[in-house]
């Protein structure tokens, strides 16, 4: 077990490096901190260069390489990129930077951070033109949809994200504009940010933020070309009420946020308004393990701007709507794992999870001269079950029936100050594995 942990290490590290933040979920505001490591407390970067490989239905057996660079210039401030192709054609270019406190103020950061790729493989479970799935429960995406029923051809997937966030001057950052959390082993010490009150005015991280993002995508069938592109302005209010931003043992965190596509394209102008909520359960430590805590999640939205109409054929068609790849989707890396990235879609959405993260006493790379460079404090051992369905309305009672369920385990890892995560998920539909930075919440 030890040898093989210590192989699928590095694999799992590297191949996080491609694998981006826009694919969904999670708040798109985010708490802003340092870390220090009391093993080695005077550590002010953290870089990482690696090869990987791996193979992939999408891309078949791709190689690249991948790195990232935490603490240069300012001590939360991250750049990563990553190149990649397969012996199937794929190609791409990821990268970007995280968290630059602009110099002319105290509290106000931007990310900037995107993509360009080519897939021999590329997948939409959607229509074109889209069906509204009241009318007809069978529509591609929709909660009552065919696994099979997709567009899969040759394509590309190219995007970018811009983010300004402006951390409010109340709560615990009246006098700082970003968490400083000490850790020993992995495990916090001190610095906690929340958790024990809900007030933002006194406990916790409050962050405004002002984002915008642009997507494009194609489809190169034998009869055609289907493109999409998106570019929607997102406006929301993160509170974050928890002890440990990076990993919460105790607390609770909130997210309002609304999204709007101001141009036309192939999909109409649209919006999409959503609420989440986290909250977290520390059970304390036990013979084996050095924290165990339950992570419980809900998140809903629902399009405003949907429209429906009949064209001449007396097909309900809908205007307006977010595209596949946005708002109401569930599917992929963050919500609904047991399922392929955004296998349903449409206008509102609900969604629930539950985790029991049980992290490791043991470190089996704790006495690995030659991993040391990883600064991997710990393993975490994750069962979860999630829940969730998309829906043609917001109604409750619709929402709440015929939902779709997936469970599985995570193996997840601490390594300098990050939770890297390699999730399997198992649904009717099939197994799949997910492999990504952060908790999926």
């Amino acid at each position: 077990m030890k040898n093989t942990l210590l192989r699928i290490i590095p694999v799992l590290l590297t191949t996080c490096l491609i694998l981006p933040s826009v694919v969904g979920a999670r708040p798109a505001a985010s708490v802003k901190y340092s870390t220090t490591r009391e093993e080695n407390p005077n550590m002010a970067e953290n870089r990482l260069v690696l090869p990987y490989a791996f193979p992939s239905d999408s891309m078949g057996t791709t190689v690249g390489v991948g790195g990232f660079t935490k603490g240069y210039f300012q001590d939360q401030l991250i750049f990563a990129g990553s190149v990649f192709g397969s012996f199937d054609d794929a190609k791409g270019i990821v990268g970007g930077m995280w968290d630059y406190l602009l110099p002319f103020s105290k509290r106000l950061y931007f990310s900037a951070f995107g993509a360009v790729s080519d897939f021999p493989r590329n997948r939409a479970y959607t229509q074109v033109p889209r069906l509204s799935s009241d009318f007809d429960s069978t529509v591609a995406g929709s909660n009552g949809s065919d696994k099979d029923d997709y567009i899969e051809d040759e394509g590309s997937d190219n995007w970018y994200e811009l983010k300004f966030e402006y951390v409010l001057p109340i709560g615990s950052m009246k006098n700082e504009h970003k968490g400083r959390y000490k850790l020993k082993n992995g495990i916090l010490q001190s610095g906690a940010t929340g958790g024990e009150k809900w007030n933002p005015l006194e406990t916790g991280i409050s962050v405004l933020l002002l984002g915008q993002a642009g997507r494009y995508q194609d489809y190169r069938t034998d009869t055609g070309t289907f493109s999409g592109d998106s570019y929607p302005w997102e406006i929301g209010y993160l509170y974050n009420n928890t002890d440990f931003a990076t990993n919460p043992s105790f607390g609770s965190l909130q997210y309002l946020a609304y999204s709007r596509s101001f141009n036309e394209g192939n999909t109409g102008e649209w919006d999409f308004l959503e609420f989440e909520a986290s909250k977290f359960f520390n059970l304390g430590a036990s013979r084996l393990s050095r924290q165990r805590v339950v992570a419980l999640n809900f998140w809903t939205g629902s399009s405003l701007s949907w429209n429906e109409t009949i064209d001449e054929n007396g097909d309900v068609i809908v205007e307006n709507k977010p595209p596949f790849l946005d708002g109401a989707r569930l599917g992929g890396w963050y919500r609904m794992k047991g399922f392929p990235n955004n296998r349903f879609n449409d206008r509102s959405v609900i969604y629930g999870a539950a985790e029991y993260r049980y992290t490791l006493d043991w470190n089996p790379v704790a006495g690995v001269n030659w991993l040391r460079w990883l600064h991997l404090d710990w393993f975490q051992l994750v069962p979860f079950v999630e829940v969730g369905r998309v829906a043609p309305d917001y109604d409750l009672g619709e929402l709440f029936s015929d939902l779709k369920f997936d469970g599985g385990i995570g193996l997840r890892a601490m390594t300098a100050g990050a939770v890297v995560r390699f999730d399997t998920a198992f649904s009717e539909e099939g197994t799949n594995f997910w492999v990504m930075f952060q908790h999926p919440f």
